[in-house]
């Protein structure tokens, strides 16, 4: 029971964490944390839907492909995360104003949380949504790092966003990328003596 509520405390802390980090940090300068969030910026920017809502509308196609390969418990946990972080997306840019530091110290602070975010929902058995999916497919067929799959498959999103936004959006998303796929890659890959819970336990169950 323990290890359900600290599963569970770890998913709802990583899916806030990263919808914080899109809210705060790399929406509010059209930055684009990875595919999902790219798409979810172009439509907000042609449809004028909010970006929580927007958020949600991105990732409904890949989770219907995560329930086959990856299985119930999995894609529960990662709707889960999906609605949290679309919430807290949906709270913050809506009702609660605050203020954009710097785009350099917003980059760089977006693209801690993310990965930190991201990492922690990986390794407790669930993702966030999106390009994650068919990365994580990707990366267990072919045994290479889902930071890194992640990162080229979004890089086609990003090219599209700059050229309908900003060229310079696709320079920023892939420092971005650069910045929190490593950091996602180093709390994939940690190793914990004594907390078993935290383990890749995302496979199909």
């Amino acid at each position: 029971m323990k290890k359900t509520w600290l599963t569970y405390f770890c998913l709802l802390f990583g899916a806030i964490l990263q919808g914080l980090a899109m809210s705060l940090f790399l929406f509010p300068h059209s930055i684009p944390s990875g595919g999902a969030a790219g798409i979810a910026i172009l439509m907000n920017h042609w449809f004028h839907f909010s970006l929580g809502l927007s958020l949600w509308l991105a990732n409904i196609v890949f989770l219907f492909f995560a329930i086959r390969y990856f299985g119930y418990t999995w894609t529960l946990r990662t709707i889960l995360s999906v609605a949290i972080t679309s919430t807290t997306v949906n709270i913050i840019t809506i009702y609660i104003p605050h203020q954009h530091v710097h785009l350099l110290l917003d980059l760089l602070a977006g693209s801690v949380f993310f990965g930190i975010g991201v990492g922690v929902l990986i390794r407790v058995g669930a993702s966030s949504g999106g390009m994650v999916i068919p990365a994580l497919m990707i990366a267990t067929y072919k045994h290479w790092s889902p930071g890194k799959v992640m990162m080229g498959i979004n890089f086609i999103i990003f090219l599209l966003t700059a050229l309908v936004i900003d060229f310079k959006i696709v320079i920023f998303a892939i420092i971005c990328q650069f910045l929190s796929t490593n950091i996602i890659d180093y709390i994939y890959e940690l190793k914990f003596q004594k907390v078993s819970l935290l383990t890749v336990n995302w496979r199909k169950k």
